[in-house]
């Protein structure tokens, strides 16, 4: 029974030590402050399983002692092995701080079922990603019919709406009787040149083009954060023929369990689906737009670019990022939107209704418009990418604050892993 027992302990021991690596994560922080921020890092070196489970420590007490953080390892197709956390408290510019990541290998059936902060909730309508149980926005893969008595055209899927602020405010708006094409939060073209001829994928009324969810392909919920993958089919009508898809597109979008709001980023990823080239032809509005609640106008909304512009002279011009404060029930809520320096004409010219739109009212709508003073040309085989982050908030936002922000969207951390 002795060495029965001894080798069950070896057995034991052979196994953690086969299953159980480790690599060291340094985190540099760069040349701006940091607070709480999105932080990532390739491991591909721990050779990570979708079995995996990854726990994060971090050093603390001079290196002394490690201090275990929600952390968040999602594979994503196409993707390198990528572990996800946020850099808690503030982290000076210049400083380094380090961290070590460990693998383990569990048998099949025995990952932890439990609650997780960042969940998804799939309505059969639509996907609902929250943050410690408050809804942050939903996506709605689902054909939503365009209102009663309206033309069927101005039904679409493949659009997000609401985007709610923390205390729960809806800051989105759809199919406003202004302009039924508006879908909250979407991202369709308006001259699209295909084979010499131009389609409008953005007004839907002229019938020529629309956008329509196709499917689900990854669903994402943990510590640090949630979110979906879905394909979109961007395709074009031609008199008396078939419809004809052009464009597939590929929506990576992240909520994160930061303290401050609700944080959240957008990535389009664009394949033209034919042998032939796509033209996003320069015109004054396309992309990734947003149209702001019912309720703000001229009276009780503001706005306010990177380049330090105001409502009145911000059309036309260039920013990293714009944002919108407006009244609500409980106060003052708003939307930051950041576009990357990475994408096509970054800083990206801005598309928004000054306070004379609409008869007057002034009611908000803002558009980061890549192709409005520039054509875009889509080759066959190519991969097109454009990322925004959207912080949504109570109270009021300050340039400093959407600096910093912006700084950590687009000139995040760097970390080095080592084995």
């Amino acid at each position: 029974m002795k060495s029965l027992f001894s080798l069950l302990i070896a057995s034991a021991t052979l196994w953690s030590a086969c299953t159980t690596r480790e690599i060291s994560l340094t985190l540099q922080a760069g040349e701006t402050n940091r607070t709480d921020c999105v932080v990532s890092a390739d491991i591909s070196a721990l050779k990570p399983t979708a079995s995996s489970v990854i726990t994060l420590y971090e050093w603390i007490d001079q290196g002394k002692t490690r201090q275990e953080l929600p952390s968040q390892y999602a594979p994503e197709e196409g993707e390198p092995p990528t572990l996800y956390w946020i850099l808690n408290g503030e982290t000076p510019a210049g400083s380094v701080r380090r961290f070590v990541a460990v693998i383990k290998e569990l048998p099949p059936g025995t990952a932890p079922d439990r609650k997780q902060a960042m969940d998804l909730v799939d309505t059969q309508k639509t996907l609902r990603l929250t943050k410690a149980g408050q809804a942050v926005l939903e996506y709605h893969y689902a054909h939503l019919d365009a209102p009663q008595g309206v033309d069927p055209a101005f039904g679409r899927s493949g659009f997000i709406h609401p985007a709610y602020s923390p205390a729960g405010h809806v800051l989105t708006q759809i199919q406003p009787q202004d302009h039924r094409h508006h879908f909250g939060i979407w991202n369709p073209w308006t001259r699209l040149i295909y084979e010499g001829q131009s389609y409008d994928l953005w007004n839907l009324g002229d019938k020529t083009g629309s956008v329509r969810a196709r499917s689900i392909d990854q669903i994402f919920r943990g510590d640090v954060f949630c979110g979906y993958t879905a394909t979109l089919e961007h395709y074009i009508l031609k008199p008396q023929e078939e419809e004809q898809k052009v464009l597939n597109e590929s929506w990576k979008v992240k909520a994160w369990n930061v303290p401050e709001g609700f944080l959240w980023d957008f990535e389009s990823h664009l394949f033209p689906s034919t042998p032939q080239p796509v033209l996003l032809q320069a015109y004054r509005y396309a992309g990734f737009g947003y149209r702001a609640r019912a309720e703000w106008t001229k009276d009780n909304c503001e706005m306010y670019t990177s380049e330090g512009k105001t409502r009145p002279h911000i059309d036309g011009t260039t920013a990293r990022w714009i944002y919108i404060t407006g009244d609500t029930p409980g106060g003052r809520s708003g939307l930051l939107f950041m576009g990357h320096p990475n994408n096509y004409n970054a800083p990206e010219p801005l598309r928004i209704w000054d306070e004379n739109a609409n008869g007057g009212r002034g009611d908000a709508f803002i558009n980061f418009a890549p192709t409005k003073n520039k054509d875009w040309e889509l080759q066959p085989g190519g991969h097109y990418i454009l990322k925004y982050r959207i912080l949504a908030y109570e109270g009021e936002m300050t340039p400093e604050q959407a600096d910093r922000l912006w700084q950590d969207f687009a000139h995040s951390p760097k970390v080095i892993a080592q084995k």
